[in-house]
Protein backbone atom coordinates (compact mmCIF):
# COMPACT_ATOMS: atom_id res chain seq x y z
CA UNK A 1 0.00 0.00 0.00
CA UNK A 2 2.97 2.60 0.95
CA UNK A 3 4.66 4.36 -2.02
CA UNK A 4 8.00 4.06 -3.94
CA UNK A 5 10.43 6.52 -2.88
CA UNK A 6 9.80 9.56 -5.50
CA UNK A 7 6.02 8.92 -5.60
CA UNK A 8 6.24 9.56 -1.77
CA UNK A 9 8.11 12.54 -1.65
CA UNK A 10 6.28 14.47 -4.75
CA UNK A 11 2.79 13.31 -2.87
CA UNK A 12 4.29 15.40 -0.11
CA UNK A 13 5.22 17.91 -1.97
CA UNK A 14 1.61 18.57 -3.55
CA UNK A 15 -0.05 18.52 -0.14
CA UNK A 16 2.48 21.41 1.00
CA UNK A 17 1.28 24.04 -2.05
CA UNK A 18 -0.88 26.92 -1.05
CA UNK A 19 -3.78 25.21 -3.64
CA UNK A 20 -3.77 21.83 -1.70
CA UNK A 21 -4.29 24.03 1.81
CA UNK A 22 -6.99 25.48 0.13
CA UNK A 23 -8.87 22.86 -0.64
CA UNK A 24 -8.24 20.70 2.59
CA UNK A 25 -9.81 23.63 4.40
CA UNK A 26 -12.87 23.27 3.14
CA UNK A 27 -13.69 19.58 4.90
CA UNK A 28 -11.70 20.65 8.52
CA UNK A 29 -13.97 19.39 11.10
CA UNK A 30 -13.78 19.61 15.01
CA UNK A 31 -12.11 16.69 16.62
CA UNK A 32 -13.80 14.77 19.49
CA UNK A 33 -10.36 14.03 21.29
CA UNK A 34 -10.29 17.05 22.91
CA UNK A 35 -12.66 18.66 23.89
CA UNK A 36 -13.59 22.21 26.63
CA UNK A 37 -14.35 21.29 30.29
CA UNK A 38 -15.01 23.72 32.38
CA UNK A 39 -13.15 26.60 30.72
CA UNK A 40 -10.36 23.80 29.87
CA UNK A 41 -9.56 21.62 27.28
CA UNK A 42 -9.46 18.14 28.37
CA UNK A 43 -8.75 14.88 26.04
CA UNK A 44 -10.98 12.45 25.57
CA UNK A 45 -10.83 9.04 26.26
CA UNK A 46 -9.00 7.35 22.86
CA UNK A 47 -7.13 4.07 24.00
CA UNK A 48 -4.90 1.82 21.59
CA UNK A 49 -1.01 0.73 20.49
CA UNK A 50 1.39 2.33 18.20
CA UNK A 51 4.57 1.90 17.10
CA UNK A 52 6.28 5.36 17.51
CA UNK A 53 9.66 7.48 18.21
CA UNK A 54 10.12 7.75 21.86
CA UNK A 55 8.09 11.02 22.67
CA UNK A 56 10.13 14.53 23.09
CA UNK A 57 10.66 13.48 26.96
CA UNK A 58 12.60 10.81 26.44
CA UNK A 59 14.03 11.39 23.34
CA UNK A 60 17.02 13.74 24.02
CA UNK A 61 18.67 12.83 20.55
CA UNK A 62 16.30 15.35 19.10
CA UNK A 63 16.15 17.70 21.19
CA UNK A 64 16.68 20.82 18.81
CA UNK A 65 14.05 19.35 16.32
CA UNK A 66 11.26 19.05 19.34
CA UNK A 67 12.06 22.60 20.58
CA UNK A 68 11.40 23.97 16.95
CA UNK A 69 8.18 22.49 16.71
CA UNK A 70 7.39 23.64 19.98
CA UNK A 71 8.01 27.32 19.27
CA UNK A 72 6.19 26.44 15.52
CA UNK A 73 3.39 25.46 17.42
CA UNK A 74 2.83 28.47 19.67
CA UNK A 75 3.08 30.43 16.35
CA UNK A 76 0.10 28.56 15.32
CA UNK A 77 -1.72 29.20 18.47
CA UNK A 78 -0.95 32.72 18.24
CA UNK A 79 -2.46 32.89 14.56
CA UNK A 80 -5.50 30.87 14.41
CA UNK A 81 -8.95 32.78 16.02
CA UNK A 82 -9.30 31.26 19.96
CA UNK A 83 -10.26 27.27 20.06
CA UNK A 84 -10.15 26.30 16.71
CA UNK A 85 -6.67 24.88 17.64
CA UNK A 86 -6.47 22.61 20.71
CA UNK A 87 -2.43 21.85 20.84
CA UNK A 88 -0.85 18.53 22.11
CA UNK A 89 1.24 18.68 24.56
CA UNK A 90 4.91 19.33 23.20
CA UNK A 91 6.30 16.31 25.72
CA UNK A 92 3.92 13.49 23.85
CA UNK A 93 6.02 14.77 20.00
CA UNK A 94 6.54 11.90 17.83
CA UNK A 95 6.78 10.54 14.57
CA UNK A 96 4.44 7.88 14.01
CA UNK A 97 5.70 4.45 12.57
CA UNK A 98 2.83 2.02 12.28
CA UNK A 99 -0.65 2.59 13.73
CA UNK A 100 -1.75 -0.54 14.88
CA UNK A 101 -5.30 -0.54 16.69
CA UNK A 102 -7.26 2.01 18.69
CA UNK A 103 -10.54 3.25 19.58
CA UNK A 104 -13.32 1.19 19.53
CA UNK A 105 -11.31 -1.72 17.86
CA UNK A 106 -8.86 -1.67 20.83
CA UNK A 107 -11.81 -2.08 23.04
CA UNK A 108 -13.64 -4.52 21.49
CA UNK A 109 -10.39 -6.69 21.26
CA UNK A 110 -9.19 -5.83 24.77
CA UNK A 111 -12.53 -8.09 25.88
CA UNK A 112 -10.25 -10.80 25.34
CA UNK A 113 -7.75 -11.14 28.47
CA UNK A 114 -5.02 -12.45 25.93
CA UNK A 115 -4.62 -9.70 23.45
CA UNK A 116 -2.57 -7.53 24.93
CA UNK A 117 0.14 -10.33 25.09
CA UNK A 118 0.18 -11.26 21.79
CA UNK A 119 -0.10 -8.14 20.05
CA UNK A 120 2.99 -7.39 22.36
CA UNK A 121 4.66 -10.43 21.71
CA UNK A 122 3.71 -10.21 17.90
CA UNK A 123 5.22 -7.00 17.43
CA UNK A 124 8.39 -8.34 19.17
CA UNK A 125 8.46 -11.06 16.86
CA UNK A 126 7.91 -8.36 13.44
CA UNK A 127 10.85 -5.75 15.01
CA UNK A 128 13.25 -8.55 14.98
CA UNK A 129 12.78 -9.78 11.30
CA UNK A 130 14.21 -5.54 10.62
CA UNK A 131 17.73 -5.27 10.14
CA UNK A 132 19.77 -2.13 11.00
CA UNK A 133 20.55 -0.14 8.17
CA UNK A 134 24.40 1.18 7.70
CA UNK A 135 23.25 5.12 7.76
CA UNK A 136 21.41 6.96 10.37
CA UNK A 137 17.93 7.72 9.64
CA UNK A 138 16.95 11.33 9.18
CA UNK A 139 13.40 13.01 8.17
CA UNK A 140 13.19 16.69 7.21
CA UNK A 141 10.42 18.83 7.76
CA UNK A 142 8.28 20.04 3.96
CA UNK A 143 5.44 22.10 5.34
CA UNK A 144 2.59 22.43 7.62
CA UNK A 145 0.22 19.17 7.52
CA UNK A 146 -3.64 19.51 7.10
CA UNK A 147 -6.06 16.60 8.14
CA UNK A 148 -10.01 17.31 8.17
CA UNK A 149 -9.44 17.37 12.02
CA UNK A 150 -5.83 18.08 13.18
CA UNK A 151 -2.81 19.86 12.18
CA UNK A 152 1.18 18.70 12.00
CA UNK A 153 4.13 19.18 10.39
CA UNK A 154 4.48 16.57 7.26
CA UNK A 155 7.85 14.64 7.05
CA UNK A 156 10.33 13.63 4.09
CA UNK A 157 13.08 11.36 4.09
CA UNK A 158 16.48 12.47 3.49
CA UNK A 159 17.25 10.53 1.38
CA UNK A 160 16.17 7.19 -0.20
CA UNK A 161 17.59 4.81 2.38
CA UNK A 162 15.84 6.42 5.54
CA UNK A 163 12.33 5.89 3.28
CA UNK A 164 13.51 2.07 2.77
CA UNK A 165 14.40 1.91 6.82
CA UNK A 166 10.99 3.14 7.97
CA UNK A 167 9.03 1.28 5.32
CA UNK A 168 10.83 -2.21 6.21
CA UNK A 169 9.66 -1.59 9.93
CA UNK A 170 6.07 -1.19 8.64
CA UNK A 171 6.58 -4.60 6.04
CA UNK A 172 7.45 -6.11 8.72
CA UNK A 173 4.22 -5.27 11.16
CA UNK A 174 1.78 -5.59 8.63
CA UNK A 175 2.68 -8.02 6.74
CA UNK A 176 2.63 -10.23 9.82
CA UNK A 177 -0.12 -13.26 9.46
CA UNK A 178 -0.31 -13.36 13.51
CA UNK A 179 -0.72 -9.80 13.79
CA UNK A 180 -3.47 -9.41 11.13
CA UNK A 181 -4.74 -12.65 12.98
CA UNK A 182 -5.35 -10.15 15.91
CA UNK A 183 -7.18 -7.25 13.23
CA UNK A 184 -3.72 -5.66 12.93
CA UNK A 185 -3.70 -4.02 9.26
CA UNK A 186 -2.62 -1.15 7.32
CA UNK A 187 -5.64 1.23 7.21
CA UNK A 188 -3.97 4.38 5.92
CA UNK A 189 -1.30 5.18 3.22
CA UNK A 190 1.86 6.51 4.64
CA UNK A 191 2.59 10.18 5.36
CA UNK A 192 5.42 10.64 7.95
CA UNK A 193 4.18 13.95 10.10
CA UNK A 194 3.96 15.36 13.60
CA UNK A 195 0.80 15.91 15.08
CA UNK A 196 0.64 19.35 16.66
CA UNK A 197 -3.14 19.34 17.59
CA UNK A 198 -6.50 19.51 16.97
CA UNK A 199 -9.32 21.43 15.37
CA UNK A 200 -11.92 22.62 18.33
CA UNK A 201 -15.29 23.24 17.82
CA UNK A 202 -14.18 26.81 16.71
CA UNK A 203 -13.14 25.24 13.13
CA UNK A 204 -16.38 24.30 12.35
CA UNK A 205 -17.72 28.34 11.86
CA UNK A 206 -14.28 29.89 11.16
CA UNK A 207 -13.17 31.60 8.60
CA UNK A 208 -11.58 29.37 5.94
CA UNK A 209 -10.03 31.51 3.81
CA UNK A 210 -8.67 33.07 6.95
CA UNK A 211 -7.28 29.94 8.10
CA UNK A 212 -6.10 28.96 4.68
CA UNK A 213 -3.87 31.99 4.13
CA UNK A 214 -2.52 31.55 7.71
CA UNK A 215 -1.20 28.22 7.16
CA UNK A 216 -0.22 28.96 3.96
CA UNK A 217 2.19 31.40 5.13
CA UNK A 218 3.52 29.12 8.51
CA UNK A 219 4.27 26.63 5.75
CA UNK A 220 6.24 28.95 3.79
CA UNK A 221 7.74 30.05 7.49
CA UNK A 222 9.05 26.42 8.08
CA UNK A 223 10.72 26.14 5.27
CA UNK A 224 12.15 29.52 5.47
CA UNK A 225 15.29 28.53 7.99
CA UNK A 226 18.85 28.59 7.14
CA UNK A 227 18.90 24.45 7.35
CA UNK A 228 16.30 21.83 7.06
CA UNK A 229 15.06 20.95 10.38
CA UNK A 230 15.75 17.74 10.99
CA UNK A 231 14.28 14.30 12.87
CA UNK A 232 16.71 11.58 13.53
CA UNK A 233 14.57 8.08 13.41
CA UNK A 234 16.68 6.11 15.66
CA UNK A 235 14.64 3.64 17.77
CA UNK A 236 11.09 2.55 16.87
CA UNK A 237 8.89 1.71 19.85
CA UNK A 238 5.37 -0.06 21.07
CA UNK A 239 3.66 2.05 22.94
CA UNK A 240 0.16 2.18 24.22
CA UNK A 241 -2.06 5.40 24.55
CA UNK A 242 -4.95 6.33 26.59
CA UNK A 243 -5.69 9.67 24.68
CA UNK A 244 -3.57 12.08 22.23
CA UNK A 245 -1.27 13.32 25.24
CA UNK A 246 0.42 10.69 26.79
CA UNK A 247 2.26 7.36 24.72
CA UNK A 248 3.75 4.90 27.39
CA UNK A 249 5.33 1.28 27.76
CA UNK A 250 6.59 -0.91 30.03
CA UNK A 251 10.40 -1.83 29.77
CA UNK A 252 10.20 -5.32 28.24
CA UNK A 253 7.79 -4.34 25.66
CA UNK A 254 8.78 -4.26 21.72
CA UNK A 255 11.48 -1.98 20.74
CA UNK A 256 14.45 -1.97 17.97
CA UNK A 257 17.14 -0.01 17.50
CA UNK A 258 17.56 1.45 14.16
Amino acid sequence: MDDSYQIYVNRVARMTLPEAYQSQVQHIQPSPKFQPSEGQVQATPFPGYTVLTPPWTEDDQNHPFYQYLEHYQQQIIAQLEPEVFFPVPPSSFHMTLADLIWDSAYRHASESPTFEAELQERVAQSLQKCKKGEKPIHWQIMGLFLRTRAIGVCLAPSDEASYEQVLQVRQAIYQNPDLIALGIEQQYNFTAHVTLGYFGEAAATADRQSISQTLTALSQQALDVDSPQEIWVHRAELRKFDDMTRYYREPDWAALDL
